[in-house]
């Protein structure tokens, strides 16, 4: 496209190799813009819109020619990574290490100087791919569509501000993932690992986790004693995830039997002046030291670790109350939703098949009546030859009804107005 520009030399807008139609367009705009320069026209909204939306060699071209002002210049990616993470102070704490944890990813993969511009969809797809296959990270399916989700919201919003014009992570996949990696943590497991816990302290948090369904270490780290209502038999628990949310930011619980007994054991060990219940860490820092010190337990007990050792007890219990009490009674005290409980949560264990196939009802009537004498009735037997076998406490001596006969008029009695019709055959 040759295009005469307002200093009155002649330049060329190159498009590349584009439809007709699209070259069409790109001339009426140029030419709206050639008036509004010349003869001081009023450019047309959707002109107007098509120029400050531009971005990349086009713009740097019309900007040459005099039709437009230069694009900004796009931040580099450690900038805008910072930038953008510095103004979330509505998110909380756990969500900023999640962001400070992909912001690593990306500077440690596109470098910190690299421009944001710079990045397109085939970069986008190569880090997509380096999460699951570098030597040092090889993430799980499910964390990598989580990072990959947080990268697409860092470019989003650069295209929100104007910064970019396309969001390179668009098309890369962050779905939901379901991933099977469930583990039902028996009562009797449980109990083991409790056995082997240093403190009443700590086994109280071992036991809000599994019994209580509380998240760690948020919610445990948080409680306090005087969430604590002995007299009502329930607890209070503060919920940093769901504080966000009008009404959400804690729940009441029941001091379930299973609880019961942490609860007292921590609060008599427990110091003159103590607030916390559970072992206090620095925020960043406590899900590797509580993670570290049920492995420990794990191991004196001498019990494999399971995957998502915190969330499979939380699961454990949600799958546990469900059974028992109505599901929006189940999702109050976790402090979710029914629909998250389905989703992420209840899972199929081995007594349902039991339950479905007779197994475990059968076991159960087996032994009912191994332990349940049935009473006994004796039988004389054939005492001699053609007498009768008669059953103590039952009946007398048998009658046999083959030699004896029914009568001609049956073994009902007699109806007057048809005996005399009866048949003598």
């Amino acid at each position: 496209m040759l295009v005469i520009c307002p200093d009155g030399r002649r330049r060329r807008i190159r498009l590349g190799r584009v439809t007709k139609d699209v070259a069409l367009e790109v001339k009426r705009h140029v030419e709206h813009l050639l008036a509004h320069r010349r003869h001081g026209l009023a450019l047309p909204a959707s002109t107007a819109e098509w120029v400050n939306g531009m971005t990349g060699r086009l713009r740097q071209r019309l900007a040459v020619c005099g039709l437009a002002d230069a694009a900004p210049s796009a931040p580099t990616l450690g900038a805008w990574l910072a930038r953008y993470i510095e103004a979330r102070g509505d998110v909380a704490l756990n969500t900023r290490f999640k962001y400070e944890a992909v912001q690593k990813d990306l500077i440690r993969y596109f470098g910190a100087d690299k421009p944001l511009d710079a990045i397109g969809p085939g970069d986008a797809e190569d880090f997509n791919v380096w999460l699951r296959t570098e030597r040092k990270r090889k993430l799980s399916e499910g964390t990598a569509r989580r990072r990959v989700g947080v990268c697409k919201q860092f470019f989003w919003a650069a295209v929100k501000r104007r910064v970019l014009r396309d969001n390179p992570f668009a098309e890369v996949k962050c779905g939901e993932f379901s991933e099977s990696r469930f583990a039902f943590v028996s009562p009797e497991t449980a109990w083991l690992v409790l056995d082997e816990l240093p403190t009443p302290a700590w086994r109280l948090a071992f036991a809000l986790a599994r019994w209580g369904g509380l998240r760690v270490p948020s919610e445990v780290t948080a409680m306090t004693w005087a969430d604590v209502s002995w007299e009502r038999n329930r607890f209070t628990v503060r919920s940093v995830k769901t504080a966000r949310h009008n009404g959400k930011g804690s729940r009441v619980a029941p001091i379930f039997p299973e609880l019961a007994g942490p609860f007292r054991e921590a609060f008599e060990a427990a110091e003159a002046g103590a607030v916390h219940c559970c072992p206090q860490y620095p925020a960043n820092f406590a899900a590797q030291m509580y993670r570290k010190v049920v492995l420990q337990a794990l191991a004196r007990a001498g019990v494999e670790p399971w995957e998502k050792l915190f969330v499979n007890l939380r699961a454990t219990r949600a799958s546990e109350l469900a059974e028992r009490f109505p599901a929006h009674v189940a999702a109050s005290w976790l402090g979710h939703s029914p629909k998250i409980a389905l989703k992420y949560y209840l899972m199929t264990t081995e007594d349902h098949f039991g339950r479905a196939s007779g197994a475990s009802e059968s076991a159960a009537q087996k032994a009912a009546q191994q332990g349940r004498k049935l009473p006994v009735r004796a039988c004389n037997g054939h005492r001699e030859e053609g007498e009768k076998p008669a059953c103590n406490g039952i009946a007398g001596e048998c009658t046999d009804l083959h030699n004896n006969l029914v009568g001609r008029a049956g073994v009902e009695p007699a109806t007057p107005r048809f005996s005399a019709a009866c048949s003598t055959a």
